[in-house]
């Protein structure tokens, strides 16, 4: 297990945005995971569970406590007939490539998606019509004791962006359990080329960013709305509401997590005066 004290979360984020945490663990076991917790919980101290740092803004002045990140460690994967159990640390694009490879569908829609399983479960992640919770059977994750426990599918709240596990940060997920369907290897692999070309071509990938922004608000798109008060090109510091895709706010240069918050309040502001759409935002925020 690895610990490092006073660590600049800005390398640990996708954004490349965060001060220091007090402490930050990665753990190279479920038994070292449970472990953190466990120290944490006798220490008194708050902990917070971060995958590859996408969908996360951290908050300048840090995070008081413990940080555990997964992404990087905890990276098994299984592969038996039309079943994969990953762990949380495995990154969602191999888990894409690897079901490929063994001719499983129901993934390729996560194709190009930053992040690890666990922080897509705890996201719903999805694009391209496909989202993760249709593919899962169990969750297996750790409770605020140290203990683990496992949840049937339909026991973990799934909603759109939102599940049990985002609204509960004491439940750590350790590995999933996913149905898949068989198919074609090679045309698996051609739809998931089309989706990582499309994102390509429609996302700021060649920035820092976290992902989206806000959530879809039923029946529309939070980047038609945002783009309908002309927000492309905002700026707050070195934030910016991206040109190519206004749903994206990317960082230029030395963004700050203010200014990302003050880009993102003011974009929310004049969405809602312009159409009375309130965003939800999508992205979390850790820190003090």
């Amino acid at each position: 297990m690895r610990i490092r004290e006073n660590e600049p979360m800005r390398n640990h984020t996708t954004w490349r945005i965060g001060g220091p945490a007090d402490r930050l663990v990665q753990p190279e076991s479920t038994e070292e995971l449970q472990q953190a917790i466990q120290e944490a919980q006798k220490a008194g101290e708050p902990y917070y569970v971060i995958g590859g740092g996408s969908n996360l803004l951290v908050s300048d002045e840090g995070i008081a406590g413990t940080v555990i990140q997964l992404g990087g460690s905890l990276t098994g994967l299984q592969i038996s007939e039309n079943s994969i159990i990953a762990e949380a640390g495995v990154p969602l694009p191999f888990l894409a490539r690897k079901a490929a490879e063994h001719g499983l569908s129901g993934l390729e829609f996560a194709a190009g998606i930053p992040g690890s399983v666990g922080g897509a479960v705890v996201m719903n992640a999805g694009a391209y019509q496909g989202q993760i919770s249709n593919v899962i059977e169990l969750v297996t994750c750790c409770d605020a004791s140290g203990q683990l426990i496992t949840l049937h599918a339909e026991d973990c709240g799934f909603a759109y962006r939102n599940s049990r596990f985002k609204n509960n940060r004491e439940l750590v997920i350790v590995s999933v359990k996913m149905n898949l369907q068989p198919g074609r290897k090679e045309d698996i692999l051609e739809q998931m080329q089309k989706n990582t070309a499309s994102r390509n071509a429609k996302q700021p990938v060649e920035y820092p960013n976290a992902g989206s922004i806000f959530k879809n608000p039923p029946g529309d798109a939070a980047g038609r709305l945002i783009e309908l008060i002309g927000a492309k090109g905002w700026r707050q510091g070195d934030a910016e509401v991206s040109e190519k895709h206004s749903n994206f706010i990317v960082n230029t240069g030395s963004a700050s997590c203010q200014d990302v918050l003050q880009l993102v309040d003011r974009v929310k502001q004049a969405v809602y005066q312009k159409t009375g759409v309130l965003l939800e935002e999508e992205i979390l925020f850790l820190g003090r």
